[in-house]
This record gives C-alpha cells, sequence and structure tokens, in this order.
C-alpha cells in the first residue's frame, strides 16, 4: 500500500475496536532467526496487561541499546502471530520513511504504562 492509498472510511465504533497502548520496552534482543532484519521485543504495558513479546523491524534505525526503556505504541488486540520461533504478541507501531524503514510511532511524555490511545 502506498502511501496515496487510502483505507476505507470506518466507523468511530470500528476504530474503538483496535487497542492501541503505550508500553515501555524493558528488554531488545537480536533476532537472527527471522527472515527480514528484526529484534524481539520484551514490552511492559503495567499490571492489567502485563508483559508482552513483539517482533520489529526496526533494525535500521535503532540499535539495541537505543530501544532500552523506551515507550512505544502498540496494538495489544491482536490475537497472537508465530514470527520464526517466537509468538509476537502484539504489534509495536511505526511509520515509513523515504525509504520505507520503520521509524516508532513514540510519545513524548512520561505517560503511565498501559495507558489507551484516543
Amino acid at each position: 500500500m502506498s502511501d496515496a492509498d487510502l483505507a476505507p472510511s470506518i466507523g468511530f465504533d470500528d476504530f474503538l475496536k483496535v487497542d492501541v497502548r503505550v508500553g515501555q520496552i524493558v528488554k531488545a534482543e537480536p533476532f537472527p532467526e527471522a527472515r527480514k532484519p528484526a529484534y524481539k521485543l520484551t514490552i511492559d504495558f503495567g499490571p492489567a496487561i502485563g508483559i508482552k513479546k513483539s517482533s520489529a523491524q526496526i533494525t535500521h534505525h535503532y540499535t539495541l541499546d537505543q530501544l532500552q526503556d523506551r515507550k512505544v505504541a502498540a496494538v495489544v488486540n491482536f490475537p497472537p502471530r508465530q514470527i520464526g520461533p517466537m509468538k509476537s504478541e502484539v504489534l509495536t507501531l511505526g511509520f515509513p520513511d523515504a525509504e520505507g524503514e520503520v521509524v516508532l510511532v513514540g510519545v513524548d511524555r512520561d505517560l503511565p504504562l498501559g495507558g489507551r490511545l484516543f
């Protein structure tokens, strides 16, 4: 899908079905088994949701050290997806740069973990 291709219009109730929360990366590891360069992320979403795993193709713009303790946004209500040997439990969100490489969606304030996007 190119930037010019817009998704079909949805109602606000459809938007509310997608549960996007803020979490904090507590561990970032190499993921050499992935087909495309990726990291394994362990993300804390606070006591109500807990700690979840995610595979993220973000190796172009981020080192493992840069990811530690970083706040990120993720969809937490998709079913888990098998990515190689790991089960990815959440979809960590990002936008493509001019070359199509992922830049993470983040927050610019210290927010409570698990806060929902609205």
